[in-house]
């Protein structure tokens, strides 16, 4: 990850930039650019061998005036209070973007889990649900799984808050196992608005998804099922990376093949169709159709953003472009769609499961996909609509533009209390 500029200071620019294109007094918008409170605390947690360790986490509730706080879980070395209160409030124009009814959160553990054993990221996690107990419900904040985090942390975190407060919740979180109360098409949800972003975005340019090039940097959940599911719509993956680096063929290969490869050794590199190995940089400058960044912020730096060839890039990861970056791809005319509509799918379903989980209802995988779709879909046609009416100079900042308009209206419906 580039260490350019501050993911915090990125959000606010991107808010700035929106705010052009608004006609709201200046303290209004600079309350939008703050979180509400954020948790820092240090976790003490019994080692294996018998040690004690400590991990720094972070809990950020950015902005509630649409409704709960709202947000994953990140597990990893870089976490720091500055990437948590921005990733939160990506959170809360993620959510204005698509019209779903929630704030913006995000927390964080500073540790790399594959240094741990199972039973030491249990410990870790049951700890940090402890921590958090005060500060969520499904009426409060509602957490989710991030990176490095998924539906087994979530079932911890669960029973950890059930078990402290005596009570049956599975609202409290999202992303749990189908067992435990999670929806069907979650693990799926933010690849598959990925992908209909895509065909939203190659439609709307007059363009040929079936036949476009595509190149995926980072091979998590996000960006595998993103391909394969743009695969399904004939376009040619020619290139994937994950931390171990890039591999490459100009005639394309199997999505899937290439994440059963990773799932088996780990790493998407020896991936036996691949016919030249290449770093994460040169993935990124690949001559392309399309580019899905999803990995973490600050991926493509100015200096990167130079060198893309890529016609359309559509953000699978939070962050992944500075603002200087996205100040060189707009003047470049390369078409960036934004995370804050294109990843929105992970917490959209995150809230079709709180709403089965309220109801005690459940839906079938059909459902949940039909209904992801109208809503990124809705989604996308405010964004077009917005970028045309405003003459805004990138869809990113058409997508603030939306997003920002939703949460000032609430707030102001609300008024100030006391």
């Amino acid at each position: 990850m580039s260490n350019e500029v501050n993911p915090f200071e990125s959000l606010q620019e991107q808010i700035d930039d929106a705010a052009a294109y608004l006609e709201y007094p200046t303290d209004v918008l600079e309350r939008l650019k703050h979180p509400e409170r954020v948790l820092e605390t240090n976790l003490s947690v019994e080692m294996d061998d018998g040690s004690i360790e400590v991990f720094k986490a972070f809990r950020s509730q950015f902005n509630g005036d649409r409704g709960p706080y709202k947000g994953g879980i990140r597990y990893h070395p870089q976490v720091s209070r500055d990437e948590v209160k921005a990733l939160s409030g990506w959170m809360v124009y993620k959510c204005a973007a698509v019209n779903i009814p929630y704030g913006g959160g995000k927390g964080g553990i500073k540790l790399d889990p594959r240094e741990y054993s199972d039973g030491e990221v249990e410990r870790v996690t049951r700890s940090f649900a402890k921590e958090l107990r005060p500060f969520i419900g499904e009426n409060r904040d509602i957490p989710a799984p991030d990176v490095n985090t998924g539906q087994r942390e979530m079932n911890w975190i669960k029973d950890t808050y059930e078990t402290l407060e005596n009570t049956t919740e599975p609202g409290v979180i999202t992303g749990k196992a189908p067992e435990s109360g999670g929806s069907a098409g979650r693990v799926e949800a933010t690849g598959r608005s990925v992908m209909l972003t895509t065909r939203e975005a190659f439609d709307y340019l007059g363009k040929d998804v079936g036949e476009a090039t595509v190149a995926v940097q980072g091979y998590g959940n996000a960006g595998s099922v993103a391909a394969k599911l743009i695969d399904d719509l004939g376009a040619n993956i020619v290139a994937v990376s994950d931390s171990s680096g890039a591999v490459y063929n100009p005639d394309g290969f199997d999505a899937r093949a290439a994440k059963s490869h990773k799932n088996e050794t780990g790493s998407v590199t020896g991936f036996e169709d691949a016919t030249e190995e290449l770093t994460n940089e040169e993935l990124l400058t690949l001559d392309v159709d399309l580019l899905i960044p999803a990995a973490l912020e600050n991926a493509i730096n100015g200096d990167i953003a130079q060198e893309v060839q890529a016609d359309i890039i559509v953000e699978a990861a939070n962050g992944p472009l500075t603002p200087r970056a996205d100040d060189v791809l707009t003047d470049r005319d390369v078409a960036v769609f934004p995370d804050i509509l294109a990843n929105a799918g992970g917490v959209t379903v995150s809230y079709f499961e709180w709403v089965q989980n309220r109801q005690r209802f459940y839906w079938e995988e059909q459902r949940v996909n039909d209904e992801l779709e109208r809503v990124i879909t809705n989604a996308f046609d405010n964004l077009v609509k917005t970028y045309e009416r405003t003459d805004a100079p990138s869809f990113r900042t058409a997508m603030y533009v939306v997003a920002i308009e939703r949460v000032v209206n609430a707030a102001e419906e609300a008024g100030i209390w006391p």
